[in-house]
């Protein structure tokens, strides 16, 4: 994605409250001065445009595949809309997702959707904090003989497993062995907001948390 396409999503993830500016207390206790929620998208076209700018993300890494596998329970709005917006453009694609618990009845299983035997199958979830949703969602496919080709988030916190070692992204694409991007990263929501005076508190406190706990890129 282009840095304008970057830019145009973060504002509309600050639009729709997505995106907060803290402060926050992140799962791992850490204090964090922006939050990222996609499960505030509560209406219809905010998905449309939320499936379209992953469509597009999708399209520009071209990877090859055929379902869109989202976990449970963020992921699986993300999976729908993206299928959507890329079946509109000519590409559909199947759509699967797990359950938090598994089924005692009916079909039963944990996983629901496409079958992912012999298919080639992306992954699509909302931020990569700790990557745990990822990893677990990666094992899902592989016990179901899927063959996972890439990981898709919306927003790369780009912090580090631990000071001066990798990213927490690239962490998980070396343990998964395949490619895990964003929509867009921290980078550019600071540079998004660096022109606009509303937020110089802001920036200031993100500029702050970069320079103590994420990769930083020029």
């Amino acid at each position: 994605m282009t840095e304008e396409g970057a830019n145009h999503f973060v504002l509309d993830m600050i639009s729709q409250r997505v995106l907060k500016f803290g402060p926050f207390t992140l799962k791992s206790g850490r204090q964090s001065p922006y939050f990222f929620n996609l499960g505030a998208i509560d209406h219809g076209d905010g998905l449309r445009r939320l499936g379209s700018a992953y469509a597009e993300r999708l399209r520009y890494l071209e990877y090859d595949f055929d379902v869109i596998f989202g976990p449970a329970y963020k992921g699986i709005p993300i999976a729908v809309s993206t299928s959507i917006a890329m079946a509109e453009t000519g590409k559909p694609v199947g759509v699967a997702y797990n359950r938090k618990e598994p089924k005692g009845h009916g079909e039963g299983g944990v996983l629901v959707g496409t079958p992912l035997a012999e298919r080639r199958v992306v992954i699509v979830d909302d931020v990569l904090t700790a990557g745990t949703a990822v990893v677990e969602s990666a094992r899902l496919v592989r016990e179901a003989g899927g063959d996972l080709v890439g990981v898709l988030v919306a927003l790369d916190r780009q912090e580090y497993v631990e000071e001066g070692s990798l990213t927490v992204l690239k962490s998980i694409s070396r343990e998964l062995s395949v490619p895990v991007e964003s929509i867009a990263g921290l980078n550019d929501v600071v540079r998004c907001i660096k022109s606009d005076p509303e937020y110089r508190h802001t920036l200031a406190e993100l500029t702050r948390y970069q320079q103590a706990h994420c990769q930083v890129l020029e």
